[in-house]
């Protein structure tokens, strides 16, 4: 491969407003290829981070690792998609709500539909109890009192119960509106959830970009030679990107991406948020052939006690991304701004 140096004639191409002149004038020139940077792991591939642990340990459990045998345990009776008893219960017809009950009907999937992995999440051959590793409690510290006056939107309250905001569009959360999967999938903070739990990793010399399966969310990350320099190549704080403004370098055989700036929309659904004054710190290393240990870290006095820390892993698949139609042909936002309609008019006439 033609390697094209970071600087030509004295002017450099580092910064994100021109690399693409870089890429025009690269394809006009023939270069000495160099070595690829030993610092530099190889992180190219297809990729899952399935399992049935969660960001935070479950009640009664205390410890971080537990034993093959204790996680098949652990497992069976985690809840997916809101049914309680998880793949132990088949499908999960049984443990749906009961018909007349206030959450009867509100649920949109039994196991059938669903594919979240089958047991805990498995960490350089350690089965994890909960992603948090630090503080000890495997438990996000969170701040009763925060700093920051935000809306908390919670999608999976609404989902369980069917209640929500249904004012107009922009009222419903974006997973509900296709525009970011739901989850956590992209982060920063990546973590698996019901389905779609496939990730493709490519690396060029200046980026990496990383595609979730849902939704098709991409991370496109601009990969410099040091933390200051990434540092001083950030977008203007008005932007507040989806993702928010990741930056990498490459430091002791891993990716260090450094993430700021984070969409108020965004942040007010994430399960990882960040406000203008905090930052996510993401580590990707190869722990074997077919592992990436991924580590990443949260600091954010206005919403957490502490800085606290989240682990997991990527595995190699032989599956591959398919296509992720969202709202292709979906009725179920005009059909639920219109049931909501009709409910205020009922009420307006006085039918209900």
């Amino acid at each position: 491969m033609t390697h094209f140096p970071d600087s030509l004639a004295g002017v450099s191409f580092r910064g994100p407003w021109i690399r693409c002149a870089a890429s025009v004038l690269g394809a006009l020139l023939v270069l000495p290829a160099t070595a690829q940077d030993m610092q530099r792991p190889d992180l190219e591939g297809i990729w899952t981070n399935a399992s049935l642990t969660n960001l935070n340990r479950p009640e009664g459990v205390d410890s971080l690792v537990v034993s093959p045998e204790e996680a098949l345990v652990i497992a069976a009776r985690t809840p997916i998609a809101g049914i309680e008893g998880g793949l132990d219960e088949g499908d999960g017809v049984n443990n749906l709500p009961e018909q007349g009950g206030d959450d009867f009907g509100v649920r949109a999937y039994n196991n059938f539909w669903v594919e979240p992995g089958s047991n805990l999440a498995l960490v350089k051959g350690e089965f994890r109890t909960s992603y948090v590793v630090d503080p000890a409690s495997g438990r996000v510290p969170r701040r009763e009192d925060p700093r920051y006056d935000f809306e908390r939107r919670n999608f999976g309250s609404r989902y369980a119960t069917g209640i929500g905001d249904t004012r107009g569009p922009e009222a419903i959360p974006n997973a509900e509106r296709c525009l970011l999967g739901f989850g956590n999938k992209a982060g920063p903070g990546m973590m698996g959830a019901l389905y779609n739990n496939i990730y493709q990793f490519v690396q060029t010399d200046d980026y990496v970009m990383i595609l979730v399966e849902m939704v098709h969310d991409a991370r496109i990350i601009p990969v410099y030679d040091s933390p200051e320099e990434a540092r001083m190549n950030r977008r203007p704080p008005i932007h507040e990107p989806w993702f928010g403004d990741s930056v990498g370098w490459y430091e002791n055989g891993e990716l260090v991406v450094e993430t700021v700036n984070i969409h108020p929309l965004q942040l007010s659904q994430s399960s990882v948020p960040i406000t203008r004054e905090g930052r996510v710190i993401e580590r990707f290393s190869r722990y074997s052939e077919d592992e990436i240990f991924y580590r990443f870290t949260v600091e954010d006095d206005n919403i957490y006690l502490q800085p606290w820390t989240a682990e997991l892993s990527f595995y190699a698949t032989g599956d591959q991304l398919y296509e992720y139609a969202c709202h292709e042909g979906n009725y179920s936002m005009p059909g639920t701004l219109a049931g909501a309609r009709l409910l205020e008019l009922e009420k307006e006439l006085g039918i209900r």
